[in-house]
């Protein structure tokens, strides 16, 4: 385990390298004793020192929520990151790739909540009851800390969450069978992946279920208002200066995000 010191500073390293868009040496090199304990309390002041500044938290992110990736990075459950109004972009968003490091992008469902969500005991039915609209989204992920990354890297990076980019066409939560919700994946005009809902989890809604019992131990709520992307159903498409990458979600429309 790391000192609190230490912890400072490893989040101190992620925010100055997110300023330069350099991602700094893993902190699983600088840090050996690290754990996933501390990776999360990393994640966590990298977060109050932004909302000391002015950003505002608006939700959070699951990630590692299929069995592929989580075998791909040598942990049995998911990870999770803090949302806040900066990462929030609106279809056909039109972003500078230079402010980012080396951004990826995935598909997913965010679920926008309507009551809170504590647990322990939260189960699907809990979740689709407190959730008023179900949207398609893509995630924009970064890596602010150099490859090959451990858990604990990814982790302490906010499980590598950068951006947010809603569209298509919001749902309610029953009125379509989550599960079987498709995107397919194109970078401009090509298709890059495929892939349905259930790879989370099952469904989804369950990503959302384990993130609140995760941190309901903590005595932490998940709040009416945030939004919670649960996670992609395919694996990241990487992003180059000039691409536009556009997903499919079928009967649910699409959502688009450019990079100039």
């Amino acid at each position: 385990m790391l000192s609190d010191t230490d912890r400072r500073k490893a989040a101190e390293i992620l925010i100055a390298a997110e300023e330069r868009r350099t991602p700094a040496l893993q902190l699983s090199k600088t840090y050996p004793d690290i754990q996933i304990e501390d990776s999360y309390a990393i994640s966590s002041l990298v977060t109050e020192m932004k909302i000391a500044k002015g950003a505002r938290l608006i939700g959070h992110k699951i990630g590692l929520t299929s069995k592929a990736m989580q075998a791909s990075s040598q942990i049995d459950e998911p990870d999770y990151g803090h949302l806040l109004d900066s990462m929030l972009l609106n279809d056909g968003a039109r972003v500078r790739f230079e402010d980012y490091c080396v951004p990826r992008v995935e598909p997913e469902l965010t679920f926008i909540l309507k009551e809170p969500l504590k647990g322990p005991g939260i189960g699907l039915v809990d979740v689709l009851r407190a959730t008023e609209w179900v949207v398609p989204s893509i995630e924009i992920i970064d890596a602010r800390v150099q490859n090959p990354r451990k858990i604990t890297d990814t982790v302490a990076d906010n499980g590598a969450a950068a951006g947010i980019v809603l569209g298509g066409r919001p749902v309610r939560p029953d009125a379509v069978d989550l599960r079987w919700v498709g995107a397919i994946f194109y970078r401009n005009a090509e298709i890059e992946e495929t892939g349905i809902a259930a790879g989370v989890l099952g469904h989804p809604a369950m990503a959302i279920a384990w993130l609140a019992n995760k941190v309901g131990r903590f005595g932490t709520v998940l709040e009416p208002g945030h939004l919670m992307l649960s996670g992609s159903f395919t694996r990241p498409v990487w992003a180059a200066k000039g691409d536009t990458l556009h997903a499919d979600f079928g009967p649910l429309g699409s959502v688009s995000v450019q990079f100039v």
